[in-house]
């Protein structure tokens, strides 16, 4: 087994800020790519420099607006593998900094940027958040109580799984297309896109059913019983998944009602289902239905808090939470894992986030620069 990590040899150059760009070059981090994220100082307060998605980077400072700056990226760029970007489409052309700029000076080049609304279409100026690219993909409006406003989850799907994890998909393609072409190529991911991606189930089930898909009133939420969540005793919830009859038979027999089995899927007794289950599961408080139902085959789990799956020995045994200590105080700092288990060259965390701009001389030694160069930099607030 390889402790390199499956991406060891790979320099990625992240000019993004905030979260897609970073969440993903994070995931290349993971997996062993040496990520070098470079920021405008002046957005120091902005970006988060101790963000989580920082694990396993360096982080340097530099401003691209200065034409010592480019000269300093150009360096860096000639011997880069991967570069990411999040800026709005245009920003990085005006900078200098863009994919035809660099691919000059490096044809093997990988550029992924990471956009809104994508680098091309009628939304391509339009300024946006998370919220916004699920409302203008078709996402927002599933979620949420049925006849209540749409609801923003708590996390951002967007960015996560539309932009973060699709840039991610983008860049291994592109990868291993370079080793079949020798080139690199432009990656361009809208998070709107990615976003409206994800409803291709929903899609499948509208044409299917021919019926529109509407707010906690589809097949796969809270229309039917056996596909819903329920409050128990103790004012916890629990989630039913007994999507098939198997699954649904089981359910149904615990609760000594066989009559409902064939009726899963019934529209016209639903609600007296809904009904019935809802009475049941607040008879008990949560931790008594996790007992009533260990071994029982029906796809139901307990709702809980992230604390409390952070505690979940499966979480732990996965490696999905995991600690590194702090060498400036000794303090143990949690982590989410890595998600992605390779048998040979698997990912780890391995490096805490570094301040803002840690790295900066350093990196800045390593390209050719002096001491003397480093004063200067700052200096003239090219660094």
């Amino acid at each position: 087994m390889s402790k390199t990590g499956a991406l060891s040899g790979l320099t990625v150059l992240d000019l993004s800020r905030l979260l897609p760009g970073p969440f993903c070059s994070m995931i290349l981090a993971d997996h062993g790519a040496r990520v070098i994220a470079i920021e405008d100082k002046r957005f120091a307060g902005e970006a988060g420099g101790n963000s989580a998605v920082l694990r396993n980077k360096e982080h340097i400072t530099l401003n691209l607006k200065s034409e010592k700056g480019r000269e300093i990226f150009f360096k860096m760029a000639r011997s880069a593998d991967i570069i990411l970007e999040g800026f709005r489409p245009g920003v990085t052309k005006r900078l200098g900094v863009d994919y035809d700029s660099v691919k000059k000076i490096n044809p093997k080049i990988i550029y992924c940027s990471i956009s809104g609304y994508g680098q091309t279409g009628p939304y391509s100026d339009v300024a946006g958040h998370d919220v916004n690219y699920l409302s203008v993909a078709g996402v927002l409006d599933l979620i949420g109580g049925k006849d209540h406003p749409p609801s923003i989850p708590g996390i951002q799907i967007a960015d996560l799984a539309g932009g973060g994890m699709y840039a991610g998909i983008g860049i291994l393609m592109a990868l291993y297309a370079r080793q079949q072409t020798g080139t690199g190529q432009y990656i361009d991911i809208s998070m709107t896109d990615g976003s409206m991606s994800l409803l291709s189930l929903v899609l499948s089930i509208k044409q299917f059913t021919g019926l529109p898909v509407k707010r906690s009133d589809s097949f796969l939420s809270h229309r039917y019983a056996c596909y819903n969540t329920y409050e128990t005793a103790d004012k916890r919830y629990i989630s039913i998944g007994a999507v098939e009859n198997r699954f649904w038979k089981n359910l149904c027999n615990y609760f000594d009602k066989p009559e409902y089995i064939a009726l899963q899927y019934d529209d016209g007794v639903r609600g007296e289902i809904i009904d019935f289950l809802r009475q049941k599961f607040k008879q008990k408080p949560l931790a008594k239905w996790r007992e009533e139902f260990d071994g029982l085959d029906i796809c139901w789990g307990p709702v809980r808090s992230l604390d409390e799956a952070m505690e979940d020995p499966l979480f732990k045994e996965r490696e999905m939470v995991v600690d590194l200590k702090d060498s400036t105080n000794g303090k143990m700092i949690k982590f989410l894992g890595v998600p992605v288990k390779l048998s040979d060259t698997p990912g780890s965390v391995r490096k805490l986030p570094p301040a803002f701009g840690e790295d900066t001389a350093a990196i800045l030694k390593e390209y050719g620069y002096s001491d003397e160069n480093v004063k200067e930099f700052e200096k003239q607030g090219i660094i």
